[in-house]
């Protein structure tokens, strides 16, 4: 656990709020590897397209910015660079649908493997993942989820690592993608519950989070999770969660009674 801001405001955390993909979940591991090159093939077919590194490494910068976010907000950024280069681009719709098909195609068999019991729930988590849940709820926390992928993919994945119950709530992108998005979860969060900025405690691996948790006031743990080995620091997350304005970094939830501790967040009677 790496402290960035010993200043925190502590001991008055009523609400956690959890990202799922790469804070919770392995199922999609790997997304990154669908998305940017598929993005890259469809840019180098325009007119003005630059080589395929330079592209590369536009596209990975555009990914990053926008971790987080509904996937249609990268495909419509997507359309834009195609229209940039000289290209007619499509509904960002039909990208967002090329995209989950690939991204599916690679997920399947963990799915499958999660539905018949050849794999446990914990290999497909972050370390720790359902220990902090359980360390949050038995304080009195009250968690929800908020993910930038599809809700109904959340729902039933949620559901097949065995951790939906622990949510009073959860969260994703909606077909019609301005009635979702992390800012008016948050906002939602705070106006239903009456609570203050300091009162919310969001973990994520993603830039979007912890942005949207520092604009209210509230706490951001940066989750730089290495998704491949489930062991170890990802220094590229860690450097994207700084920059983000996160107050801790952690690997994984291995310090799922520690994290709890430091945030002096004291057992409660739960109602």
């Amino acid at each position: 656990m790496e402290i960035i801001n010993p200043n925190l405001k502590r001991g008055q955390v009523r609400t956690a709020l959890f990202d799922f993909d790469g804070t919770l979940s392995l199922i999609r591991e790997g997304w990154e590897q669908v998305m940017i090159p598929m993005m890259v093939d469809l840019l180098q077919q325009t007119p003005a397209a630059e080589g395929p590194s330079e592209l590369e490494a536009i596209v990975a910068g555009l990914v990053s910015r926008t971790t987080g976010r509904q996937t249609i907000y990268q495909m419509i950024n997507l359309a834009e660079e195609i229209e940039k280069r000289g290209g007619l681009p499509r509904n960002p719709l039909v990208y967002k649908r090329m995209y989950l098909d690939r991204l599916g195609k690679r997920i399947q068999s963990r799915l499958d493997a999660l539905e018949s019991g050849r794999v446990s729930a914990e290999t497909m988590m972050v370390p720790g993942a359902r220990a902090v849940l359980q360390a949050m709820q038995t304080r009195g926390v009250t968690c929800y989820l908020a993910s930038g992928t599809d809700e109904p993919y959340v729902r039933a994945e949620a559901a097949a690592l065995g951790i939906a119950p622990y949510f009073a709530g959860i969260y994703g992108a909606q077909d019609n993608y301005k009635q979702f998005s992390k800012r008016l979860v948050i906002e939602r969060l705070l106006a239903q519950n009456n609570l203050q900025g300091h009162e919310l405690v969001a973990f994520g691996d993603g830039f979007v989070e912890i942005e949207e948790t520092k604009r209210v006031g509230g706490l951001a743990v940066g989750v730089a999770s290495n998704e491949a080995t489930r062991t170890g620091l990802n220094a590229w997350k860690r450097t994207r969660l700084l920059k983000a304005g996160a107050d801790i970094i952690i690997p994984d939830f291995r310090e799922h009674n520690e994290l709890p501790a430091f945030l002096n967040i004291l057992n409660r009677v739960i109602k």
